[in-house]
C-alpha cells in the first residue's frame, strides 16, 4: 500500500469521525449515551456505512450493530459460521473527544471495503460491531453489550437507572429492544475465531516513544465502587465544628485515601479515580448528611486490586467512626485483568513490520470491550498514537497518517490471518 493510499484512508477515516462527532445529546460538546435518540442516529449512519462497503446490516437485543461480510462461496444465510471480530463502540463519555471507540468502528468499516473493492473473501467471515455500552455513561452497567455478545449479560443489570430514574429495561423497550431477549445476542466461540480492535491509545506512551502504532499485551483490571457516606445535616451556623457528623468532610478524607493506597502500588501501575460525588441536601449553610461517590479503581494484575479495594473500604470505615458517620459500599463492576493472545499479537506485529513500522508493547489502563470478549474468544487490540495522550476530552487527536496506518495494518493483518494458527 502507497503513502498516498495510507493517507487517503486517514482523511476518510476523519471524514467519518467528524460526521459521526455532529450527533451528540449537546449543542456545544460531543455526548452520546447508551440507548438514547443519539445513539439511534449514530448507530443507524454506522449501520448505513456498512452496507455500502458491502456488509449485511443487523443490530442485536443490546443494540450492538453487527455488519456481516461473507464469507467465500456466497452469502452464509441464517448458517452459523465461524468470523473474525472487528469492533469497537460508538457511545461517549460526556464531553468526549471523538476518537475514542469510533475510530475502531470507522477502522473495521473501511477495511472490510477495501476487501469488497478488491473481491476479495476468506474462508472465514468478518463481523464489524459497533457496541453501545462501553463506556457505563448513563447505566451502572459498563461493557453490557459486547458482555451480551460474548454471552455473559447479566439480567440484574435490567433494574439499574439512570440520572433520570430509567430503568436500563425500560430504555431498551423505547429503543425498540427486548429486554427478556438480551441472551439471544451471543455468539457461540465456535463462531468467533477470534476479537481485534482498533483504539487510540488515551496515553502518551506510543507519543513518548515516536512510534504511530502498538501493541496491546493485556488490558488493566478494574472495580467501580459506588461509596454512601451518611452523616447528620445540621445549620451552618449553630452546630459547633467538634459536634460535627459532616458526611462531605469523611468523604473528603476517603477519596484522599483512595489517592495513596493507589501510589503506594506503583508495581501494579494502580490509579484510583473518583469522578463523580454528589452532596446531600446540597444547600451552602447546611451541614453535609450524605455523600455519594463512585471508585474507579485500576491495576495490570488482579492480586494487588482485590488487596487495594479491601484496604480502602477498612480505611474508610475507621474515617466514618471517627467522625461520627456510617459508609457502605456497592462494587457493581469487576472486571479482571485480560490478557491478550500472544499469536494474535504476534499477527498485529507481522503486519507492522510489512508497512515498516516498530512494533511497541504495551499494556492498557483503559478498559475496553476486550475485557467481555476475552470471555467468548482470544482478543488483541492495536493502539494508534493520540496527542499528548489526551482522551475523554474535547482536544482528543489523533493524526490522519497515523489513522491511515492503523488502517492499513488492520487490513494486513486480515489478510494474513490464519484461525489454524490459534493453539490449541
Amino acid at each position: 500500500m502507497t503513502p498516498a493510499e495510507i493517507e487517503r484512508l486517514g482523511e476518510r477515516a476523519e471524514a467519518m469521525l467528524e460526521e459521526l462527532a455532529a450527533i451528540s445529546e449537546d449543542a456545544d460538546r460531543l455526548t452520546r449515551r447508551f440507548l438514547t435518540p443519539e445513539h439511534r442516529r449514530a448507530a443507524h449512519l454506522v449501520g448505513q456505512w456498512m452496507a455500502e462497503a458491502g456488509m449485511a446490516v443487523s443490530e442485536d437485543q443490546l443494540a450492538t450493530v453487527r455488519g456481516h461480510y461473507a464469507r467465500a462461496g456466497g452469502t452464509d444465510g441464517a448458517n452459523r459460521v465461524p468470523r473474525l471480530l472487528i469492533g469497537s463502540h460508538i457511545d461517549t463519555v460526556i464531553n468526549a473527544g471523538k476518537y475514542d471507540g469510533m475510530f475502531g468502528v470507522v477502522a473495521g468499516i473501511l477495511a472490510v471495503e477495501h476487501f469488497r473493492d478488491a473481491d476479495k473473501r476468506f474462508d472465514f467471515a468478518i463481523d464489524v460491531l459497533a457496541f453501545g455500552d462501553e463506556e457505563g455513561s448513563r447505566f451502572p452497567t459498563v461493557l453490557s453489550s459486547s458482555a451480551a455478545l460474548a454471552g455473559n449479560f447479566e439480567q440484574r443489570w435490567l433494574a439499574g437507572t439512570d440520572a433520570d430514574g430509567v430503568a436500563l429495561a425500560t430504555a431498551m423497550r423505547d429503543y425498540g429492544l427486548d429486554p427478556d431477549a438480551a441472551g439471544g445476542a451471543a455468539l457461540t466461540p465456535e463462531e468467533a475465531l477470534a476479537y481485534v480492535e482498533v483504539h487510540i491509545e488515551q496515553g502518551p506512551v506510543l507519543e513518548h516513544q515516536g512510534a504511530p502504532l502498538g501493541i496491546v499485551t493485556s488490558i488493566a483490571g478494574q472495580f467501580r465502587t459506588r461509596v454512601a457516606v451518611r452523616g447528620m445535616a445540621g445549620h451552618a451556623g449553630t452546630v459547633p465544628m467538634t459536634l460535627r457528623r459532616d458526611a462531605l468532610v469523611a468523604a473528603s478524607e476517603m477519596v484522599v485515601a483512595a489517592e495513596a493506597i493507589a501510589k503506594a502500588h506503583p508495581e501494579a501501575a494502580m490509579v484510583a479515580t473518583v469522578g463523580t460525588l454528589k452532596v446531600m441536601p446540597g444547600a451552602a449553610n447546611v451541614v453535609p448528611d450524605g455523600v455519594d461517590f463512585v471508585l474507579d479503581l485500576r491495576a495490570a494484575s488482579d492480586a494487588p486490586r482485590h488487596a487495594a479495594l479491601a484496604t480502602f473500604m477498612a480505611r474508610c470505615e475507621e474515617i466514618a467512626a471517627a467522625r461520627g458517620c456510617t459508609v457502605g459500599f456497592d462494587t457493581y463492576h469487576d472486571c479482571p485483568t485480560a490478557a491478550c493472545a500472544p499469536w494474535l499479537q504476534e499477527g498485529l506485529a507481522a503486519s507492522l513490520e510489512r508497512l515498516g513500522l516498530p512494533a511497541p508493547r504495551l499494556v492498557s489502563g483503559a478498559g475496553h470491550d476486550g475485557q467481555s470478549m476475552s470471555k467468548l474468544t482470544d482478543f488483541a487490540m492495536l493502539f494508534v498514537r493520540c496527542r499528548d495522550g489526551i482522551s475523554h476530552n474535547p482536544l482528543e487527536f489523533a493524526a490522519t497518517t497515523d489513522m491511515g496506518l492503523a488502517v492499513a495494518a488492520l487490513i494486513g493483518f486480515i489478510a494474513a490471518f490464519d484461525p489454524k494458527q490459534r493453539p490449541a
